[in-house]
């Protein structure tokens, strides 16, 4: 999935769902690290605080769980909290 620029959906969410996909589709492993802040800044071309705000969302809806000093792990889509996007 590619990001749409000049899209009216918001940035972070259209990565929010990239990483999602991507873990649907096994590129990210259930309990394996997912992209942190720096490689979701180096690979869309955002702020930190917009990377930062799509592992937020991510966390929020049980996609992803943080580990403090080790990073942040991808969940199994059948344990997502809330509905897809």
């Amino acid at each position: 999935m590619t990001i749409a620029w000049r899209s009216n959906q918001a940035k972070w969410l259209q990565i929010a769902n990239v990483i999602k996909d991507r873990i649907r589709n096994g590129t990210y492993r259930v309990d394996e690290p997912v992209a942190s802040e720096h490689m979701i800044v180096q690979e869309f071309g955002v702020s930190r605080p917009t990377a930062r705000k799509v592992l937020v969302r991510l966390r929020e809806e049980g996609v992803v769980y943080a580990v403090r000093g080790l990073g942040t792990f991808a969940r199994s889509p059948e344990n997502w909290e809330t509905a897809d996007s």
